[in-house]
């Protein structure tokens, strides 16, 4: 067999993983952290992504939470929608599970928001990809200026990380506002979509870098309501690790005009994409 030929074989040979603990977060979500079992190091950059796979039933996308700085596993949070996922809800301490990856050269630019105010707007499910350099901005606290998370839930019942968030309210490096789409008796916040905190925030937008992850629909209003605030687009960075299928190029499921999610992605700078909200 030619070099050529072995080196793409491995692209899809997964390293085993040990399932360290495991935690349902709310009704459809499920925290996991792993560790690779072959004691090679598993260095990535928040941003990125793995394949993660159960034998006999398949593979999945699953962005990482944690933060690079915490050594010796890493964390993800996985949404029970499909066989693969089901099956992982369904594992206990111990089981194995197999990691592709770390996959996605389109990262957070880690590097270019050092000494630059910084935002991020998250939609539920979206805080779990932006977590990951949330908490990498808090390990490297003096290397980045304002720091403000926005984070819009649909009700009290999906949201999770309960107790980070609370501590990240009580913090006072950062600025951290939550809203819950549906009104609820238990809830003294703000109520509406996270759209109706960005007005909230005019000066800590200017000349910052914004981060946007979340479903389909709240980019397209995330997007006007930025423009509004005249920030610029090659200030916004959208994660789109939503669209991934295979991880690696090759089925075309992610293409959006001339990228590929997977490899290009899954951030990108908005002024690149040359595509309406809409489309995203």
């Amino acid at each position: 067999m030619s070099e050529r030929c072995a080196v793409e074989k491995d692209i899809y040979l997964p390293r085993l993983a040990t399932l360290e603990k495991k935690r349902l977060m709310n009704p459809t979500e499920m925290y996991i952290r792993l560790s690779i079992d072959d004691g090679e190091p598993f260095d990535f950059i928040p941003g990125q992504f793995v394949e993660v796979s159960v034998a006999g039933i398949g593979e999945a996308p699953i962005t990482i939470s944690s933060s690079p700085t915490q050594k010796g596993y890493f964390e993800l949070v996985v949404r029970r929608i499909g066989n693969v996922t089901n099956a992982i809800h369904k594992m206990r301490i111990g089981d194995k599970i197999g990691i592709r990856g770390p996959y996605g050269k389109g990262t957070y630019p880690v590097d270019e928001a050092k000494d630059k105010n910084i935002v991020f707007v998250c939609g539920g499910i979206g805080l779990v990809p932006q977590r990951s350099f949330i908490n990498y901005v808090l390990d490297k606290r003096a290397d980045y200026k304002e720091l403000v998370v926005l984070l819009g839930t649909k009700c009290m019942a999906q949201r999770f990380f309960h107790s980070e968030l609370d501590a990240w309210s009580h913090r006072e490096d950062m600025r951290f506002m939550e809203t819950i789409d549906q009104v609820d008796d238990c809830w003294l916040g703000n109520v509406g979509v996270v759209t109706t905190l960005i007005p909230k925030i005019e000066t800590e937008l200017q000349n910052a870098l914004v981060f946007v992850c979340g479903p389909p629909v709240m980019y397209k209003f995330v997007l006007l309501a930025l423009d509004e605030a005249n920030v610029a687009r090659e200030n916004i960075f959208l994660n789109l690790e939503r669209k991934m299928k295979c991880g690696v190029g090759k089925c075309g499921h992610c293409q959006i005009n001339n990228y590929y999610v997977c490899v290009d992605g899954p951030v990108f700078r908005y002024s690149d994409l040359n595509t309406a909200p809409e489309a995203i």
